[in-house]
């Protein structure tokens, strides 16, 4: 057992799951008592799972508000889940700390954790706690589809459309903006429009309303992470494809940032962080798609259309050319 800590010092690591992760635990998890828990399956359904990790410094920033880091490092396994068409089950937490994450900064943590855990139905199961250099997190998060049905990143088949759920680029140019503050085009935005953008680098959203749409109507699904340009590249990497530049949604505050800076085209197509859900339809499937995103509360927009296998992927500008990216996608560099 570890000994008492005050309130500037980090909990001890029995102290940190009693006291903050034991609440958040659901059913199976033996309220984080035991070294493993069970997770039942219901009869019919195949079990989805997903993993991603968050570095401070890379995925966020030192000073976020632990709420908010929280609230990402679980999103993002959600919006892989909610792209498969699954229905989130629970998940495990990795948490790498330092000394920097005191019982306040734990707290915090925890209680953002616990929102988006129940607003998703998604409950903590279990995880591992440890010493790090800089704040690390990975999550594992669990969900569930009728056997056999889970919807794959490279379903899709020539002639289906490619759908865009939301607005794309926010988070890239949220980013921009907080390495950049004073950068010119920044100074074009309204403060709602730089907190808009800010919000949306900080708080992804999920797409789970539309998980029950993509399993019913979507032949092929991936979430938007690494940027639109590159991931549409692998939602379409084993057939050829063109995407309409022109028909990307962007927010109102995206649009001002363009039109103060028409550079920012690439920042918003290739930047990242989006969460927004990609997807490729079949023509007699699209009209009864696009009814079951509006009835899910979630906007989607066409932007493209799958080709022939074997095809070339193209990105077109306004005026049908085709437009060359300095890069296509975020990739981590080792």
């Amino acid at each position: 057992m570890t000994g008492a800590t005050g309130p500037g010092d980090p909990p001890g690591e029995f102290e940190l799951i009693a006291r903050h992760f034991a609440p958040l635990a659901g059913p199976g998890a033996f309220g984080l008592a035991d070294d493993a828990a069970t997770l039942d399956v219901p009869a019919g359904q195949s079990l989805v799972v997903t993993k991603d990790m968050l570095l401070e410094g890379v995925h966020f920033f030192r000073h976020d508000a632990p709420a908010s880091i929280a609230h990402k490092a679980l999103a993002v396994n959600l919006s892989d889940l909610a792209a498969k068409g699954a229905k989130p089950l629970g998940f495990l937490l990795g948490f790498g700390r330092t000394r920097a994450q005191d019982e306040a900064w734990c707290a915090g943590f925890a209680s953002g954790l616990a929102r988006l855990a129940k607003a998703s139905g998604c409950a903590l199961l279990g995880g591992d706690t440890v010493n790090a250099a800089a704040l690390t997190l990975s999550v594992t998060a669990f969900g569930t589809v009728p056997q056999g049905r889970m919807v794959q990143r490279q379903g899709g088949e020539p002639g289906d459309a490619v759908y865009v759920s939301g607005t794309i680029g926010d988070a890239a140019l949220g980013l921009a903006l907080r390495i950049a503050p004073d950068v010119a085009w920044g100074k074009a935005l309204t403060e709602a429009q730089r907190a808009f953008l800010f919000d949306r680098y900080l708080h992804p959203q999920a797409r789970l309303a539309l998980a029950p749409a993509l399993l019913a109507h979507a032949s092929g699904a991936m979430d938007v992470s690494d940027g639109l340009v590159g991931d549409g590249d692998k939602l379409a990497s084993r057939l050829g494809g063109r995407f309409e530049i022109g028909d990307v949604p962007l927010s109102p505050a995206a649009r001002a940032a363009l039109l103060a800076e028409p550079a920012l085209i690439e920042t918003i197509l290739t930047g990242g962080d989006d969460y927004e859900i990609l997807g490729a339809v079949a023509p007699q499937e699209a009209q009864a798609f696009e009814q079951a995103a509006r009835e899910a509360g979630v906007p989607v927009t066409r932007i493209g259309q799958l080709g022939e296998a074997g095809g070339v992927r193209l990105w077109c500008n306004p005026d049908g050319s085709e437009r060359a990216f300095t890069r296509r996608s975020y990739a981590h560099s080792f």
